[in-house]
């Protein structure tokens, strides 16, 4: 049995997983509802709200788990993210992992995302997971959220590695930003699909990233600014009165952006999967164009679970079972890289 924890941002959350039955339990306790007041995350309240709440989560998983007496191995997110945040979880592991003798493992949280579509594939047949990953081997995996907008290649034997990034924005930032402008509050992204729903996609031409199709690059801030010289031309009533059509055409630009670099990829490569992981996986426009982008190539699409799209535990826990590179660190060695990429280990420190 592994345990897991993570407080990379803003939501401290605890997991257990059996790697021969599947998640045995899941807590979590998040603090979008405090910071949406300051328009965004504000580290030091979010370090404290760890400090506060990583105690009263591991009580609740103990009295659910029999004391914890069937736990083998600790596992933490030890990167990327907000150095106090991470900080606090680290010390959590290591307690533990001291104090029941048992070994700790740092997992990379981007590694962690790239991973978590397979988790509704382990739940399904736990016992033969194993020859259904060669199957689905190489997948196409994309990563986007708040902070990353990652296409990555994960081979059969479990190596990720990555395709391309953003050169600026990542979406889930743009759908921030973009609300943001609009006054929609924060968090932005799920604001922005809600006024969408009663808008025209079409309603207005906003730009979709880079041009050419060979460069999988992303880049958001150009549609971003696209909006905020738009808005400038508009009255305040206009906008209140077509704030539906602003967000369906805004957000339909992010998703056409995502679909289009993901098809060159797709087309490109071998794969013969499609996943989608990351906080923004959870838009219902973007899971439905993943689908059809899927169809269209023949390929099965993979998407994570909504309650592990988000920072979440879990798949912390599946990633440490999973990931060739979460290998126990001794106790010492184990500290925070709140910079760390993709395709690093998490047995090495983050370049400077």
């Amino acid at each position: 049995m592994i345990l897991a924890l993570e407080s990379s941002c803003d939501e401290t959350a605890v997991a257990l997983f059996d790697p021969a039955r599947g998640l045995a339990g899941e807590w979590i306790r998040s603090q979008v509802a405090l910071h949406a007041g300051y328009g965004g995350v504000v580290p030091d309240l979010a370090t404290r709200e760890h400090l506060r709440w990583v105690a009263p989560l591991l009580r609740e998983a103990g009295k659910a788990s029999d004391g914890f007496r069937a736990v083998t191995q600790v596992a933490v997110t030890h990167g990327p993210g907000l150095a106090g945040c991470l900080a606090i979880g680290v010390a959590a592991a290591k307690a533990l992992a001291f104090a029941w003798r048992c070994p700790l493992v740092g997992v990379n949280h981007l590694r962690a995302h790239a991973y978590s579509p397979f988790i509704p594939e382990h739940a399904a047949a736990p016992e033969t997971f194993e020859a259904r990953w060669r199957g689905l081997a190489p997948h196409l995996g994309l990563i986007v959220s708040g902070g990353n907008t990652l296409l990555l290649r994960i081979r059969a034997d479990r190596r990720i590695e990555e395709i391309a990034g953003t050169r600026d924005d990542a979406a889930g930032e743009a759908l921030d930003k973009g609300a943001k402008l609009l006054g929609l509050g924060y968090p932005g992204g799920p604001l922005v699909e809600r006024e969408a729903q009663r808008g025209n996609p079409a309603a207005f031409d906003f730009p979709r990233g880079l041009g050419a199709r060979s460069e999988l690059e992303f880049s958001f801030s150009g549609l971003k600014t696209s909006l905020r010289y738009r808005l400038e031309r508009m009255a305040p009533g206009e906008i209140e009165a077509r704030r539906g059509d602003l967000c369906a055409s805004y957000q339909e630009a992010v998703i056409g952006a995502l679909v289009r670099k993901t098809e060159a990829a797709l087309a490109a490569g071998e794969f013969r999967s499609l996943g989608l992981s990351g906080g923004v996986a959870n838009n219902r426009r973007l899971r439905a164009a993943f689908a059809d982008l899927a169809r269209r190539h023949g390929v099965p699409l993979l998407t994570a679970r909504p309650e592990h799209t988000g920072d979440n535990a879990g798949m912390i826990a599946f990633a440490a079972a999973c990931d060739p590179e979460a290998r126990p660190s001794p106790l010492p060695e184990l500290s925070i890289h709140p910079g760390l990429a993709l395709a690093e280990s998490p047995a090495r420190p983050a370049s400077a």
